[in-house]
């Protein structure tokens, strides 16, 4: 079943890890993809693998979100799926050491980049005669993560910012429905920096980083791409069209273990 045939989709962050999972996904059922990213070598050899459109964009920057959005519409008759999941983990540090100008460049790229994107994507979409916005956040976004605060503040900020973009256009009918996917631990390259930064502070092996990040899995086992991705398919198609300021987790219980 093609469940979003028919369906323009862009995809930000597409050239590796979840981004690149979601394309794949979005694209075996039927959709006509673009991946964006900072990342333009990888970026390009990924959509020839896939077989689906690249764009180099840097989602900090406003001319370029609107650049990229007619591009799409132009190109590919339309938008109507945006899966904004450019992100960046930054510095690891706590509230006291954390650098201003590390909170700062975390803020911009996955605050500031994925509002830019939903400012420029909702009239878009109207036009299409509406469609979706998915907003990849993270587990991190529920809970306290003393070691990565710049991190964890990001992605509550998409939770909020999510909901209220899903009432506005809720409430002027838009038909732009917008929900976010909060990820647990999936072993992207983004993890891996992860698990290594924090064995270098605590002087450990990354083994030991690694088992202490399953244990807390109630499921026994790290997600993979494709779960979210499989998360995200269900939030762009029709078959949530009355799913929207949701927040789907996909951490394999993760969060019911916390206090």
């Amino acid at each position: 079943m093609k469940r979003v045939e028919g369906k323009s989709a862009l995809v930000t962050g597409g050239a590796s890890g979840i981004g690149a999972g979601i394309a794949r996904r979005l694209l075996s059922e039927g959709a006509r993809v673009t991946i964006t990213d900072v990342q333009g070598e990888s970026g390009e050899a990924v959509a020839r693998e896939m077989g689906c459109r690249f764009i180099h964009q840097d989602v900090t920057q406003p001319t370029g979100w609107e650049e990229v959005v007619a591009r799409v519409e132009r190109e590919q008759g339309g938008l109507h799926i945006l899966v904004n999941n450019a992100g960046i983990e930054g510095a690891f540090s706590d509230p006291e050491t954390t650098k201003l100008e590390d909170w700062q460049a975390i803020q911009r790229v996955n605050v500031e980049g994925l509002f830019l994107g939903c400012r420029t994507a909702i009239p878009a979409i109207r036009r299409a005669g509406g469609g979706s916005i998915v907003n990849v956040s993270s587990a991190a976004g529920f809970v306290a993560v003393p070691y990565a605060v710049a991190y964890a503040a990001s992605k509550a900020a998409v939770r909020n910012l999510t909901m209220s973009v899903a009432l506005h256009c809720a409430r002027n009918r838009s038909k732009v429905r917008c929900n976010s996917v909060h990820p647990g631990v999936i072993r992207t390259p983004m993890i891996d920096r992860i698990i290594s930064e924090l064995a270098r502070q605590r002087s450990v092996p990354t083994a030991t980083i690694l088992e202490e990040f399953r244990a807390e899995i109630p499921q026994g086992e790290f997600q993979d791409a494709e779960d979210v991705a499989n998360a995200v398919l269900f939030l762009a198609s029709d078959e949530a069209r009355h799913v929207t300021g949701a927040a789907l987790v996909v951490d394999g219980g993760s969060l019911l273990g916390v206090a």
